[in-house]
């Protein structure tokens, strides 16, 4: 099997794979990194492709996500709640700003 072929994978994980993808995407990663990551993350999750037969199966894994989950924020909750307010105005200007440009 050569190298990226994806033949070996369920179809639940190329369409997580998919939805990761664009996930990524909306945050403006490129094409190409966005599809890299997503496999990533399909690969540490549920261990690679799956084979068929009884007892080849392993549960996945949503331990990274679930944490990552929980991390995020952090560095902006210790922030001063005088600094989150004046980063929050700004932001509101400026999607202001440019709704009123588009």
């Amino acid at each position: 099997m050569p190298q990226g072929d994806k033949s070996s994978y369920t179809d639940k994980q190329k369409r997580k794979a998919e939805h990761i993808e664009e996930g990524y995407e909306d945050r403006g990663v490129a094409k190409a990194e966005a599809e890299r990551r997503a496999w990533a993350t399909v690969n540490k999750e549920s261990g690679g492709g799956k084979q068929s037969g009884s007892g080849r199966g392993q549960p996945e894994n949503h331990e990274a996500a679930r944490k990552g989950g929980q991390v995020g924020g952090a560095a902006a909750a210790a922030r001063p709640a005088a600094a989150r307010s004046a980063s929050a105005k700004k932001a509101a200007a400026t999607r202001k700003r440019h709704a009123a440009h588009g």
